[in-house]
């Protein structure tokens, strides 16, 4: 039976990270930061456009979308991800948090909805631990 392939101590493992779309700079960045001190590989993209285009690339084990985003909404986002088959925890970061909302993340392809202010320790719990 092959041995697993080992992997270089500096390629980081794809389920240590974590994608944040938000055009909240500040949040966005405030989030990495502490994400970042739990062990997580964490990138941060400010509209959906570049949100889709970091997944694709970047391949994270969760993203952290909002859904009020520029150029193209959270929800699109979502269900663009979904469409072309890629299999990532997505977590809805919003201020929108009526049922309603939290439906439309559901129908989107979002496997969770928190609401703003973020509680890191929830987002973590959510996400589980670094590998």
């Amino acid at each position: 039976m092959a041995s697993p392939p080992s992997r270089s101590p500096d390629a980081p493992a794809r389920n240590s990270r974590v994608l944040i779309v938000d055009d909240n700079k500040d949040l966005a960045l405030s989030l990495a930061r502490l994400l970042s001190i739990l062990g997580y590989e964490v990138r941060t993209e400010f509209d959906g456009a570049r949100g889709i285009e970091a997944a694709r690339e970047f391949q994270p084990r969760a993203i952290l979308l909002d859904i009020g985003l520029p150029r193209i909404d959270g929800y699109q986002v979502a269900r663009t991800l979904r469409d072309e088959g890629l299999n990532m925890l997505i977590i809805a970061i919003s201020g929108y948090g009526q049922e309603e909302d939290r439906r439309r993340s559901q129908q989107a392809g979002m496997d969770h909805h928190v609401t703003k202010p973020v509680d890191v320790k929830t987002i973590a719990s959510l996400i589980g631990d670094p590998a």
